[in-house]
């Protein structure tokens, strides 16, 4: 007797159990807005998906395991780093899309592009670029400039709805879920990432400062952790928990006002005794400083440009490039080359 062939994991199959399975609201791969430059679709893959194993395999990418995400260029091993930061986005997004039935390969694929454009040394590297160079810079325009031209040949040629997630993630100084927000993803998958991106950080940061002896357990306010828990695990379920159960069968991402109104408490406390310190401002102040002038440094010195950015001087100019260049380094290369070009090299 012959059997019929099962179709079980193609992307046929896939697309049509997301039909079948994923809520109204969640994106289907079917249903892209699709590419900027078309694409024959994958056999095996969905459009999403495909987006997901692209970003994963970029230099980009790899490249966030020697970048910053609070505290600068850390010796230790345990200290966060913007792509263990990364990965502990994807998982709590990724957990919360499932949980509400959307499209979790597009959830993954935002979340891990999310941050490729940050610069070396965290949010003070991003502060000193857009301070120098005359059209500001935004790591979040930065990201969707490196998988639009800057990674590859011409960019990953990503979907529509990962370019919009990566480019309506972050919130910066602003309070999770505020209606003043001033990015607004079209995807609810995107939506996601943009609050999954502030519950990994404000945990994941107590962490470290706790680690570096920034703050004490005793230091954390009572009443925040009543309500959210006494550590990170405790506190990460609460959230999670929270945006799950207020967020079933409706358009948006909702937290119940007292889980939102402590998380928000518990993120005003870290900028105020960790982001801010005395102890980190000093050597934020140092940082600021290389990137500052390896900026002033590299427009001047446009050999210093690798040859896939020289061949875009003419067309869009060497502050431009510099930008590019600068934003894309490690906090070791830029350390490096600073030393290299700024400190005196001794005789041997």
């Amino acid at each position: 007797m012959k059997h019929k062939t099962a179709r079980f994991f193609d992307r046929i199959a896939q697309e049509e159990n997301e039909l079948q399975y994923l809520s109204p609201y969640g994106s289907k791969s079917r249903q892209s807005k699709g590419r900027k430059r078309k694409e024959n679709p994958c056999p095996l893959r969905t459009e999403f998906q495909r987006d997901r194993d692209r970003i994963i395999h970029s230099k980009t990418f790899r490249r966030l395991k020697h970048k910053t995400q609070v505290f600068i260029a850390p010796f230790g091993d345990h200290y966060r780093t913007r792509l263990t930061h990364t990965l502990e986005v994807s998982q709590i997004a990724r957990t919360i899309s499932r949980a509400l039935r959307l499209n979790e390969d597009l959830t993954e694929a935002i979340a891990l592009g999310h941050d490729l454009g940050h610069t070396p040394f965290g949010h003070t590297g991003e502060d000193a670029l857009n301070d120098v160079h005359p059209g500001g810079f935004q790591h979040a325009q930065q990201s969707l400039r490196v998988v639009e031209k800057l990674e590859g040949k011409g960019g990953l040629n990503l979907t529509w709805e990962v370019r919009d997630g990566i480019l309506n993630h972050s919130q910066e100084k602003e309070k999770i879920l505020s209606p003043k927000s001033r990015t607004h993803p079209h995807t609810l998958e995107a939506e996601v990432v943009k609050i999954a991106d502030p519950l990994a950080y404000v945990n994941h940061d107590i962490d470290d400062a706790l680690r570096a002896g920034i703050i004490r357990e005793n230091d954390l306010p009572k009443g925040i952790i009543k309500v959210l828990g006494s550590t990170n695990r405790k506190r990460i379920d609460t959230l999670v928990q929270d945006v799950v159960d207020q967020s079933r069968d409706i358009p948006h991402l909702k937290m119940s006002q007292i889980v939102l109104g402590e998380f928000n408490q518990l993120r005003d406390f870290m900028y105020e005794e960790v982001y801010t310190s005395p102890i980190l401002a000093q050597e934020m102040k140092k940082a600021y400083r290389v990137i500052a002038d390896l900026y002033s440094f590299c427009f001047d010195h446009v050999d210093l440009f690798p040859p896939s950015l020289k061949t875009n001087i003419k067309r869009e100019g060497r502050r431009r490039i510099a930008l590019d260049y600068i934003a894309g380094m490690t906090d070791q290369y830029a350390l490096s080359l600073y030393q290299d070009y700024f400190l005196p090299q001794g005789w041997g």
